[in-house]
Parts: C-alpha cells; sequence; structure tokens
C-alpha cells in the first residue's frame, strides 16, 4: 500500500504536467496557420490599408476575430518604423523592437530588411503570451503596401 501511495505521490505530477504540455502545444498556431493569417492580412491591407489596421489590432486586443487564432495575430508595421498594428504596441517603435533573447538585438530591423527582400521568416527569442521566460519564435513577415507586417509563431 505504502508503495501505491509512493507511485502516485511520483507518478501522478509527471503526468498531470504531460498533460498540460499538450494542451499548450493544442493552443498554439502552427507555422500553416500563421502563413495563411498573414497571406489573409496582406489582402486586406491591399483592399483597405486603414480599415485593416484598425481590425487585426482590434482583433488581437479582443482575441477574438478573424486575426486572431490561438496565440496568432497579425501586427504590421508603417514606413515611419512605428507598429501600426499590435494589441498593445501602436505608435512605438517595431524597427527597434528588442529580440529578449541572451543577447538583446534589434530584431524588428531583421522584420524591415526581410520584407524588403520580398518577404521570409525572421526568428528570435520571445516569451510566450503569459510567461516572461524568452522562447524561440518565428515571425512569418511580408510587404503589404507600405506595411511590413508579420504573423509570429512558437515552434
Amino acid at each position: 500500500m505504502k508503495f501505491m501511495k509512493f507511485l502516485v505521490a511520483i507518478v501522478l505530477p509527471f503526468v498531470l504536467l504531460t498533460a498540460a504540455g499538450m494542451v499548450s502545444a493544442a493552443d498554439r498556431g502552427t507555422a500553416a496557420e500563421a502563413k495563411a493569417m498573414l497571406e489573409k492580412a496582406v489582402a486586406a491591407v491591399k483592399a483597405d490599408q486603414a480599415k485593416a489596421l484598425a481590425t487585426f489590432t482590434a482583433d488581437a486586443k479582443a482575441k477574438d476575430g478573424d486575426f486572431f487564432n490561438k496565440d496568432l495575430y497579425v501586427y504590421c508595421g508603417g514606413p515611419d518604423g512605428n507598429f501600426s498594428a499590435h494589441p498593445s504596441l501602436v505608435g512605438k517603435t517595431m524597427k527597434g523592437l528588442m529580440d529578449k533573447g541572451a543577447t538583446p538585438y534589434a530584431v524588428g530591423e531583421d522584420f524591415y530588411k526581410v520584407a524588403a527582400a520580398g518577404g521570409g521568416e525572421v526568428t528570435y527569442q520571445w516569451p510566450q503570451p503569459g510567461s516572461t521566460e524568452a522562447q524561440k519564435k518565428v515571425a512569418i513577415i511580408a510587404k503589404a503596401g507600405d506595411q511590413v507586417c508579420a504573423v509570429g509563431y512558437y515552434p
């Protein structure tokens, strides 16, 4: 009987942590979902830039809508280097956005360089929602009119 209690005391926490990790992974957006959201966002910016940027920000703040799914949302920066769509950083520097890794660098500059080269991906360190610990994050970047837009996911 003591062995069973010991086994439950040792095994149960590992099972619960594993199950919590699976739920967390299920709540993350995938690379394919991020790419699809970005393609939809680029089309929206081309159709009506002001409306699209306002919608991206509103959806991300509300954590609902066409441009928010799981932990994915659209963020954009204008030609001035500042965020034009983001849940909390509109008007602040996108170009000067700093990676949160052990050796921080201006990852936002990479966003603009990749967009100017036709789009692609930028990998950097950023905390997951609800955390302060930096994790690997990949931003898929595209140019949309005069905007640099992205959707980031945690691989």
